[in-house]
């Protein structure tokens, strides 16, 4: 079992960034891909960027690449998002993901969900 908790989220103005962190407990990030995806108000929880712990290989969506890079620290057990060029519509809860296969797209699987935090952007 895993648990997952995200920190760092926050009010932002547009252009700004934000790093959001994952840490995991109960087990190591070893052997899991870990992802972020993000839910806004009435819509559906969308993929935004998936790490292999092992390889490092990085996937993203197409709305973020560019402006977000996920990187791991393996000493702290730790993944990261790192968001810059922030819009108003990067508005959203952004949760952490982990699953015991790669979250790369098109279609991840997620075993483990973090609890969430809020990045709000203001135009």
């Amino acid at each position: 079992q895993v648990q997952l908790v995200e920190s760092g989220g926050g009010l932002v103005q547009a252009g700004g960034s934000l790093r959001l962190s994952c840490a995991a407990s109960g087990r190591t990030f070893s052997n899991l891909g870990v992802g972020w995806f993000r839910q806004a108000p009435g819509k559906e929880r969308e993929f935004l960027a998936a790490i292999n712990w092992i390889g490092g290989s990085t996937y993203y969506a197409n709305s973020v690449k560019g402006r977000f890079t996920i990187s791991r620290d393996n000493a702290k057990n730790t993944v990261y998002l790192q968001m810059n060029s922030l819009k108003p519509e990067d508005t959203a809860v952004h949760y952490c993901a982990a699953a015991a296969r790669s979250l790369a797209p098109p279609n991840p699987k997620v075993d483990y969900w973090g609890q969430g935090t809020q990045v709000t952007v203001s135009s």
